[in-house]
């Protein structure tokens, strides 16, 4: 299978919306969408397979070699920095990264000031380019009750439509970095697969150009 590709997609809206790009430019695999419980799907015809993994995976995947490329969120990107290439912005699952809390949680800068977050690294640059003195408080839950406990001054999490934060008194702060889905490949697949990871781009790329 070595002029094959093997492909990683995240569990859920964003995989299935990624797996629709790739049927449209001529790597679909009509297995996927049979209602089955095969862990890996494959077309011989466009020498290609699929696997669905956990979005925080997929990179792990991608970098150890188990998948040639993968999409994966810009977030997992910047929290793990997984020794992968990222090739194209997607353009999809759009979202922010932001700072938020009660109103005034970051006015008082003399201060050591607590965060709670799923992504203690994306913070901690975040607020070391400020010379900010943090304390982080790693959380995998909803984050948004820290601040109303007193657990923490402010959370740094993603944002997509801000309701979950206004129903609980929470306001965006600061914007960090905003997010999309990424894709990306293994660095040693790219140098050997190349004709054909660069077609799978090119291709990508056009589609892009045609929805802009």
């Amino acid at each position: 299978m070595q002029d094959w590709i093997s492909v990683a997609l995240p569990k859920g809206r964003l995989g299935e919306k990624a797996y629709d790009l790739f049927e449209k430019i001529g790597y679909g695999c009509p297995s996927i969408k049979e209602d089955n419980r095969k862990l890996i799907f494959e077309n011989e015809e466009a020498r290609v397979r699929y696997f669905w993994a956990k979005p925080s995976d997929v990179p792990i995947y991608v970098e150890r070699g188990a998948a040639d490329v993968g999409v994966a969120g810009k977030d997992i990107l910047l929290e793990y920095v997984p020794d992968v290439y990222e090739l194209s912005d997607l353009k999809m699952g759009k979202c922010r990264m932001m700072v938020a809390g009660l109103p005034g949680a970051l006015d008082d800068s003399g201060r050591t000031l607590r965060v709670a977050t799923k992504f203690p690294r994306i913070a901690a640059r975040h607020f070391a380019a400020q010379s900010r003195e943090i304390d982080i408080i790693k959380l995998n839950g909803s984050i948004e009750i820290a601040p109303l406990l007193d657990l923490s001054d402010v959370i740094v999490d993603i944002v997509e439509t801000g309701t979950t934060l206004k129903e609980n008194g929470l306001i965006p702060l600061e914007e960090v970095v905003p997010i999309s889905a990424r894709f990306i490949a293994n660095r040693v697949s790219y140098k050997f697969k190349n004709e054909r990871m660069r077609g799978m781009q090119e291709r990508i790329a056009a589609l892009l150009r045609e929805k802009q």
